[in-house]
């Protein structure tokens, strides 16, 4: 828990004190005289300033406290500093505005606990309270404390009234609020006979232990007949204590002498006083994780020695006896071992320990109980599947009994239809005799049919080889043709080129006559020109007369080829006549050579 948290607690009772109509809103006057009352108990500087502007009178009436949050945080919390102040000045200003409304001790004087313990008990309520508002201790806190309170008076808490006493509480289960833990502890119902002085002393020791972080302090040895020294850090309990006798004995560093000094333990400090008053502090030793504890042997007339060894110093000690000597060391390192894990109290760590705790319970608790629905869930399911099974049983006899009268409905059934099926047996045998020997008939008309086909596929085959070779001797034509005709069209180019070449030779003849000396050489150069040009023509006619003939090859193997297919279509034409005996196979041949007939004559036409 933080300081902030740790302050907002107190204030709380405070601004709840000061709402008299507990309709959630304080008036803006009395905000301004509380928080003036917070900068000076906290050590702040006054911003008057701020304070009248954020309180000034207007129509907007009383402030609530999520009204007084936002001042509180920014003017007041965020500025405030640990060390800087005095908390019990601080918890004493909350307590007296809040005591004055809510405590109610007893008229008669009669109270358990004075005024300044039931101070230290709020105190205390407020350190193990829960962090939700409004405040209150929840059970096991409640028992911690009390068990705390009578172990310090030596003392054994009925744990059994307690529980008994939080069962008849209203809200007792869910956490008593401050007020009500002080009724109970001003009752007296589980502090009989204990004088009010014991009861002070021991919860001014919680105090001192819970609030002030006093791990080990020693005692006078008069009060209650007590012992001398008193160890408020449990070795394995949060709840033991243990006593031991005397003084402890420092030595001085310059004088070297010996002097009884009153000793406190905090868990970053161990300060020693001249009494046991703590009003004149001779001194402090600062505890870090570099600081260590030894034992000492016994010297100088003092026994059970111990030193404290830190940084810059080693103090020396001695105790009354061995076990007070254990105690203290025991003490020691615990305070050393909370520094150096960081840790500024250790109430602080065990109370976070036992919220885990209580967090964990809950948790199995929740879970205890989730399970113990789940099997109830089951147990109902359980229930309803057997009767569901039940029902299922005497549906299944209705079955059985439905499925007996269908059964013997069904054999009768199945009984005729077998006589049916009897009947209609013998009139499929008669049909299938009759069908045997008509397929007799048809196998042999089938054989007949396909050595037909087979004729006429091998037929089929040979005339595609005739219209092959006709097609081959076509494309030959046709290539001979355009070879014919691309030497044609050479042979006229190579004659428009002499035609031209003579033109152009008369033209120079006709316009040189005076260059003609000149101009003989160019005329014998086109001479040979034409004589090559007409070597080359002689060659086209050569190549023209060699294409003719390969034309009349061409022509004869393509008259040979229609001879070929005229005989052919004699042979052909002597197939179609029809098989018989038949007027219906005659009709199947014409039709199925009836395809054959246009393709014969459009061959033929092309042919001639």
């Amino acid at each position: 828990m933080d300081l902030r948290a740790e302050l907002l607690k107190s204030i709380w009772y405070a601004f709840t004190a000061l709402d008299v109509e507990k309709s959630g809103k304080v008036s803006k006057s009395q905000l301004k005289v509380l928080s003036h009352n917070l900068y000076t108990v906290l050590c702040i500087p006054h911003d008057p300033v701020a304070l009248e502007e954020h309180f000034r009178d207007d129509d907007d009436g009383p402030v609530s406290s999520q009204g007084y949050m936002p001042y509180l945080n920014k003017y007041i919390l965020d500025k405030v500093e640990e060390g800087a102040f005095v908390k019990e000045n601080f918890d004493e200003l909350c307590w007296t505005l809040t005591a004055k409304k809510n405590y109610k001790p007893d008229r008669n004087g009669n109270s358990v606990v004075s005024h300044q313990d039931a101070f230290k008990l709020w105190c205390l309520f407020n350190f193990l309270s829960e962090d939700k508002y409004p405040l209150v201790m929840v059970p096991d806190e409640v028992e911690y404390l009390l068990k705390k309170i009578c172990t310090a008076m030596n003392v054994e808490l009925n744990s059994c009234e307690l529980d008994d006493y939080l069962s008849q509480e209203p809200q007792g289960q869910g956490g008593l609020t401050v007020w009500q833990f002080l009724d109970m502890v001003n009752s007296g119902r589980f502090l009989r006979g204990i004088e009010q002085e014991a009861i002070s002393m021991a919860v001014e020791e919680v105090y001192q232990e819970v609030i002030e972080d006093v791990l080990k302090q020693a005692r006078s040895p008069h009060i209650l007949g007590w012992g001398t020294s008193s160890i408020l850090l449990p070795p394995h309990s949060d709840l033991h204590v243990s006593r031991a006798q005397g003084y402890l004995w420092k030595k001085g560093q310059l004088r070297r002498n010996w002097s009884e000094r009153w000793f406190m333990l905090k868990p970053s400090v161990l300060s020693y006083y001249m009494s046991e008053e703590r009003k004149e502090k001779k001194g402090s030793i600062a505890l870090d994780k570099h600081c260590c504890v030894e034992v000492l042997p016994d010297r100088d007339g003092k026994r059970c020695m111990f030193c404290v060894k830190t940084l810059s110093r080693t103090y020396e000690m001695s105790a009354s006896d061995t076990r007070q000597r254990q105690e203290w060391t025991l003490a020691i390192q615990t305070a050393i071992r909370l520094q150096a894990e960081g840790k500024k109290s250790l109430h602080k760590d065990l109370k976070q320990k036992r919220r885990e705790q209580r967090e964990q319970r809950e948790q199995r608790k929740a879970a205890k109980e989730e399970e113990m629905q789940r099997l109830k869930q089951l147990q109902e399911e359980k229930e309803r599947k057997l009767q569901e099974l039940e029902l299922l049983k005497e549906a299944q006899r209705q079955a059985e009994i439905l499925l007996q009268e269908e059964e013997q409905r069904r054999r009768q059934q199945h009984e005729e239809m077998q006589r049916t099926l009897e009947i209609q047996l013998r009139e499929a045998e008669q049909a299938r005799a009759s069908m045997q020997a008509e397929m007799v008939l048809k196998e042999a008309e089938a054989e007949r049919q396909r050595k037909r086909i087979v004729e006429l596929e091998d037929m089929q085959e040979r005339l595609q080889e005739a219209l092959q070779q006709e097609v081959k001797a076509r494309q030959d034509e046709e290539a001979v043709r355009y070879a014919q005709a691309r030497l044609l069209a050479e042979e006229e180019e190579k004659l428009k080129q002499l035609m031209k070449l003579k033109e152009d030779q008369e033209e120079y003849i006709i316009r040189t006559q005076r260059e003609k000396q000149v101009l003989k050489q160019e005329m014998e150069n086109k001479n040979k020109c034409l004589e090559e040009a007409q070597k080359q023509l002689e060659e086209v006619r050569v190549n023209r007369q060699r294409v003719d003939l390969d034309v009349m090859a061409a022509q004869r193997k393509l008259r040979q080829a229609s001879t070929n297919v005229k005989h052919w279509n004699v042979q052909m034409n002597r197939l179609m006549h029809p098989i018989g005996p038949g007027d219906k196979r005659t009709n199947v041949s014409g039709g199925v050579f009836a395809g054959y007939q246009p393709l014969l004559s459009r061959r033929d036409s092309s042919l001639k």
